[in-house]
């Protein structure tokens, strides 16, 4: 067993001073602590052009990634495996009255000693073996976990047969730059070097399944995760003749009710199922208060997924859009009934009627009708667009949508379907693909190995529950699964493009070895220094030798 937990505390620690906040200057900073901290080893002193600060492609904000790379000694293997992780934390606001000691552990740790805590927390404070703080967790520790590992075989490239690459990414708590901008350098060593990746080891955190799991759990791939988004055009009418409109809004609450927290939307695989669909954001396209009611709204939802692919997704929400739109019509025919009842009036029906298109069926169909005209209309339409620095990709895609409408000719309120975000992929391991299988069988033989040096179960599980990098490391999509995100994303090729095709040629086998806490995320994000500086290096480094390094 390495002894190795002083010296990733130290890292940890160091790493944390350095407020790192995603879309923030930290995250350059932090790289450049990296790149300085790599370069100075001595291997990489000598060997200069094996440490790299990549700036990010296609990104509105400077900021960088850090990739280094070992050739070990020990034979003539072009067997690599790649170590990575984020740099990059979320933001500090939670800490409320704290946050000025968010990133210093120390004196953090020494505030929290005088505030109310749960007694489970209290506990953890007051031993010694839990470290407070923004992102010590989620995922600095980790992060320091394989500098470690980088520097051991940096010093020691005859313990290693085959080749050991580092990368820290930035951006991952947002829109995955960093990885992404990573797939060309990783593309460029498989060609250049000639390495054949047989795996890659990302030490993202890992935390309690349920109320008491004592499991400390590695995970076989991760879940996928998709942005359904929802643009629902009414009728317009003022408040006081409201049956003379439909409300947008109105649909929209029939919408959430059908779709937010549905277990039937919840994707199993191996017997792991993701959590439900939920509301990331609600709101109508009114820009100011008038009397009128709103002409159109949208509400889009965190979508995870195990088994389904993105064309499937579609195809399951389109069903669940409809259902909830004809709840909507018919509450509201009855409503305008009662209405009538109470005023002693006859009246006739409204007559609305559900409609629901993908939005690749609306374009589609507004090519048809106007051609050449509306296509550069649109293409004008995203320039404007993009020239706004500051919009984000979620409404960028829904004002496109917005736009497109005003070319329909039949404006019957309708609902439109489309995805309006990066696409995460789902990753799991396969024992029929070989590379996979050693992988696999490395990490079962490494956990028997380094189990009886920890109290707790190390167990394993498919899919990791969080959003993370390792989705843009392989891919089990087909080209026609993929086809259905590009054709049904309206920022796709201006504001919005991801290569899956590189993803696809890479394909690189990963696991999830991380650090041990709670809360992440939150103002009490904690770590368990034993597992997290301990067994994890440990265990990954058995990894690494159990599949022939």
């Amino acid at each position: 067993m390495l002894d190795c937990r002083e010296e990733i505390l130290h890292l940890t620690k160091q790493f944390v001073q350095i407020e790192s906040v995603v879309n923030t200057d930290g995250e350059k900073t932090l790289a450049s602590s990296l790149y300085s901290i790599i370069s100075s080893y001595h291997y990489f002193r000598e060997h200069t052009d094996q440490v790299i600060l990549q700036p990010t492609a296609n990104d509105h904000m400077e900021r960088y990634n850090v990739l280094a790379f070992i050739k070990g000694t020990k034979g003539q293997s072009n067997r690599t495996v790649i170590l990575m992780g984020h740099l990059d934390t979320v933001d500090t606001f939670d800490f409320q009255h704290l946050q000025n000691e968010a990133c210093s552990p120390e004196a953090l740790m020494t505030r929290l000693q005088h505030e109310p805590l749960p007694p489970s927390v209290k506990a953890h404070l007051d031993s010694e073996d839990w470290l407070f703080g923004r992102g010590v967790l989620d995922m600095k520790s980790g992060l320091a976990s394989h500098l470690y590992l980088l520097k051991y075989y940096a010093n020691h490239p005859e313990e290693l047969d085959g080749n050991l690459v580092f990368l820290a990414a930035c951006d991952e708590e947002d829109s995955s730059h960093g990885v992404l901008s990573a797939l060309a350098i990783l593309k460029e060593l498989q060609t250049k070097q000639g390495f054949d990746y047989a795996a890659a080891i990302n030490a993202d955190f890992v935390s309690p399944a349920f109320a008491g799991d004592e499991n400390r759990y590695i995970y076989k791939g991760t879940v996928g995760k998709l942005l359904p988004t929802f643009l629902i055009t009414g009728a317009e009418t003022h408040v006081g003749s409201c049956f003379e409109g439909l409300d947008p809004n109105f649909i929209v609450s029939e919408l959430t009710s059908q779709i937010n927290y549905n277990p039937e939307l919840c994707d199993e695989a191996y017997g792991e199922v993701t959590p439900p669909p939920v509301t990331l954001k609600q709101s109508d396209l009114k820009p100011t208060y008038t009397t009128q009611t709103a002409l159109a709204a949208y509400v889009y939802y965190n979508f995870f997924t195990h088994s389904w692919s993105p064309k499937e997704v579609l195809e399951k929400l389109k069903t669940e859009a409809y259902i909830a739109f004809e709840r909507a019509v018919t509450k509201l025919e009855q409503r305008f009934q009662q209405y009538g009842e109470k005023r002693g009036e006859a009246v006739s029906t409204l007559g609305w009627q559900p409609r629901v298109l993908t939005y690749n069926e609306m374009q589609e169909l507004l090519i048809e009708e106007h051609g050449e005209a509306f296509i550069q209309h649109m293409q004008a339409f995203k320039n404007f667009l993009l020239q706004q620095e500051d919009l984000d990709t979620r409404l960028f895609s829904v004002y496109v949508v917005e736009e497109a409408w005003k070319w329909m000719k039949d404006k019957a309120p309708a609902i439109i379907l489309f995805y309006s975000s990066l696409y995460s992929p789902r990753v799991d391991l396969s024992e029929e693909n070989e590379k996979e299988a050693a992988l696999l069988t490395a990490m079962e033989q490494a956990v028997i190995e380094v189990q009886p040096n920890y109290p707790h179960p190390i167990a394993s599980r498919h899919f990791f529950p969080h959003i993370s990098d390792m989705s843009f490391l392989a891919i089990r999509d087909s080209k026609e699964d993929i086809q259905a995100v590009i054709d049904n994303n309206p920022g796709w090729g201006t504001k919005h493009k991801v290569s899956y095709e590189d993803i696809r040629e890479l394909n690189v086998p990963v696991i999830n070895i991380g650090p041990y806490g709670m809360d992440a995320h939150k103002s009490l994000e904690r770590v368990e220094m034993t597992y997290s500086f301990e067994i994890v290096p440990n265990l990954t480094k058995r990894v690494i030798e159990l599949l022939g390094m």
